[in-house]
């Protein structure tokens, strides 16, 4: 199948589903990224590496194929949603994608709001476009330092209810990856730290009586 990971910023793609995006390639299947946020400006230190940091990254997940867009950082609210829906829409047509793997839309980042929105607008594009296949699912991942940061009491948050066997290799290469995106990972307590994603996956690899999971929230799915 042709899976699609729409994410909003370098590194989320591997924060969120980096073991599961190696598992599904090394069982045969076919995974892009799509980035909406290509530069990162406000994060400090990283713009001058963020595309090489990227393609290490990518390279060792096995993702080949990449999109990518260059909406502002950290102000996607200020493009209008018609451009990030567009945006999209252009890849999941030229990847003719069945499955699409994004943000949760309770994220406190707002770029990953936006970018979940998009996606629920886009993922209906396959009922205008008889060249498309059909959708079969959508899922949202969780991005440790953001998606448990969702204060708003009021909304629905991060319930996983899809788990990823990925054992404990899946987490080391995963780790691996991230250990190539200068700047991202933190020391301990810090969530985006070696010590807090092991334990994640412990945890989530639990709750479904696996060795190690990757988590997601299955918001769509055909059969």
């Amino acid at each position: 199948m042709n899976y699609l990971v729409v994410v909003a910023h370098p590194d989320d793609e591997v924060l969120g589903a980096g073991a599961t995006i190696h598992k599904l390639i090394s069982e045969g299947h076919n995974v892009a990224v799509a980035i909406m946020v290509s530069q990162a400006a406000a994060r400090k230190g990283l713009s001058s590496t963020l595309s090489d940091d990227e393609a290490k990254a990518l390279s060792i997940i096995g993702v080949k194929k990449t999109y990518h867009a260059s909406f502002p950082n950290i102000k996607m609210n200020t493009v209008s949603h018609l451009e990030l829906v567009q945006f999209v829409e252009s890849c999941i047509e030229d990847w003719n994608a069945e499955v699409i793997i994004t943000h949760h839309p309770s994220d406190t980042n707002n770029d990953h709001i936006q970018t979940s929105y998009a996606v629920q607008a886009a993922c209906r594009l396959f009922q205008r476009r008889d060249n498309l296949p059909a959708l079969k699912e959508v899922l949202y991942m969780e991005v440790l330092s953001s998606t448990e940061w969702s204060l708003d009491t009021s909304a629905n948050r991060f319930t996983p209810n899809y788990f990823v066997e990925v054992g404990k290799e899946g987490v080391e290469l995963k780790l691996k990856a991230l250990s190539e995106y200068k700047g991202v990972m933190r020391p301990y307590p810090h969530p985006r730290s070696n010590k807090a994603l092991e334990g994640l996956a412990a945890y989530r690899g639990v709750q479904a009586g696996c060795n190690y999971a990757e988590a997601f929230e299955c918001a769509f799915r055909r059969i």
